[in-house]
This record gives C-alpha cells, sequence and structure tokens, in this order.
C-alpha cells in the first residue's frame, strides 16, 4: 500500500482534516446534494522537498487558461462527480493534491489518488490566482448551493446591485461583522463555463462571498473554515428574513445608522 502524503505531515493534514469538516457540514445542511459543489485549497506553503520531488500519477491536463502567479504551487481539490458527503469522511479517496507545471497553463496529479478534479477548476484556478496577485493571503475557495440564498436570486428585485448585501446586514449584527464586504451578484451563466469563471473573478475583486443567480454561491477566505463561515452568517440572516416573512410581516431591520455603528465599532 503507497503511503498517503499526509502521513508525518501534521500541518498539511490539519488543512484536509478542515476540508473534511467542511465538507460534512455542507452535507448536513442540505448545500450539498449528489456531488454539488466544490472545495479547493493552496497548500504550497506544506510543501517539502520530498513532495516536490513526487512523480506524476496522471497525464499532465490543461487548465484551460494560463494563470501566472499560479507557477510551481500546490492544491487538495475536491474530485469531479465526487460527493460532499464522501469527501468528508474520505478525503484522500475523493479529492486530489494538483501540481501546477511551469507552463502555467496545465497541471498534474501527485497524490494520492489520480482522482480528476472538479469540472469547475479553472474557476477555481482563476480565483486563486487573483488572490495571489492581490496579496490578500487567502488560501480557499469554497462553491456551494444554500438552499436559502439560492431561493432569493429567483426575485429579481435582489439582483441588483448590494440590495441583498444591505438586506442581509440589517437582519442580525453578526452578518455586517463577519461578512463585511457583503455578497457579490454573478448573473445567471452556464455552469463551468469561461463566462462565469470571468465574471466571478470581477466580482471578488470588491467581495469575498458571490452569489450565481439559481445555481449557488463562491466564498474565498485565508483557509476552508473562514470561507464557510461567511456564507453560514449569510444564511442565518436569509433564514431570519424568511422567517419574518413566513409570519406574515416585513422584517424592519436594523437601521442605516446602526449598522454605520456597527461599522465603526468594529473597524470594519
Amino acid at each position: 500500500m503507497v503511503k498517503s502524503i499526509l502521513e508525518n505531515r501534521p500541518a498539511l493534514k490539519a488543512e484536509i482534516d478542515k476540508v473534511a469538516e467542511v465538507a460534512g457540514y455542507l452535507w448536513q445542511k442540505g448545500w450539498a446534494e449528489r456531488n454539488g459543489g466544490n472545495i479547493t485549497i493552496n497548500i504550497t506553503e506544506y510543501v517539502d522537498d520530498e513532495i516536490r520531488q513526487m512523480p506524476a500519477i496522471s497525464p499532465a491536463y490543461p487548465i484551460g487558461t494560463t494563470l501566472p502567479s499560479l507557477k510551481g504551487c500546490y492544491f487538495f481539490c475536491k474530485g469531479t462527480n465526487r460527493r460532499m458527503r464522501d469527501l468528508a469522511r474520505w478525503p484522500m479517496e475523493n479529492g486530489s493534491v494538483v501540481r501546477i507545471e511551469e507552463d502555467c497553463a496545465s497541471y498534474v496529479i501527485i497524490a494520492d489518488n489520480p482522482v480528476k478534479p472538479t469540472s469547475e477548476l479553472a474557476a477555481h484556478l482563476s480565483m486563486h490566482n487573483q488572490m495571489i496577485e492581490h496579496g490578500k493571503g487567502y488560501k480557499a475557495a469554497l462553491h456551494t448551493h444554500p438552499i436559502d440564498l439560492v431561493a432569493l436570486t429567483h426575485n429579481p428585485e435582489f439582483l441588483k446591485k448590494d440590495v441583498l448585501t444591505n438586506l442581509l446586514w440589517s437582519m442580525i449584527p453578526e452578518t455586517r461583522a463577519f461578512c463585511p464586504k457583503g455578497l457579490g451578484i454573478v448573473p445567471y451563466k452556464m455552469p463551468s463555463s469561461v463566462e462565469l469563471a470571468e465574471a466571478t473573478i470581477e466580482a471578488l475583486k470588491e467581495y469575498d462571498v458571490v452569489m450565481w443567480e439559481k445555481h449557488g454561491v463562491c466564498a474565498v477566505g485565508p483557509d476552508i473554515m473562514e470561507a464557510f463561515d461567511q456564507v453560514d452568517v449569510l444564511s442565518k440572516a436569509t433564514q431570519i428574513y424568511i422567517a419574518a416573512k413566513s409570519m406574515g410581516y416585513e422584517p424592519t431591520g436594523t437601521s442605516q445608522e446602526q449598522m454605520d455603528e456597527l461599522k465603526r465599532a468594529f473597524n470594519l
């Protein structure tokens, strides 16, 4: 039996364990039906000389775009057609470690198994490329399908710029504090398309969480838990709004003055 890349690498294992934990949360919340959703994390900082010498266990696959800031980077990626509930239990059987090649336009799988990454890899790697270019220090990208947030995008009124941001900020103070950039909106585009990837990259210049109309959410953060937390607080705010509406009234929300006070208090 070939040993796992995680063996004797506790720091790397801790990051993969976080991915598995978040994958479990996504399934439990009903945000990851069948093979829905994706996770990628940049693990380059945990790579040692032994890992750099590891041979490829797959052919070189094209990314579909050239991403110069990713030269020599390593990522853990959820596998295509793999379920989040399985990633939660067996991360190294349902995901893989990939290395970006010298041409910055292709990748190879190096561990543990030749599990081909998500079909949305180009979009995810483009997000990581931008995060490196902008020096954010962000290492994780998450895509998931929160039922409540997706439902909101079926109302055209909520697709206008920052309408949802201000609504959800006003539902509970934690949303303003823990998702300080709000929620960007990307109008409907074909899943896995170049157009969707490009629109997402553009929106992430302004936001850390982006809503794909009638599809799902993309979030980025310093690690996968931080990315998940932002979606989680937005979902809680959405549930408060939906609960109030279901009881037959329009929630008042916190006032602009109260939100400004919160912004000053938390230096947002």
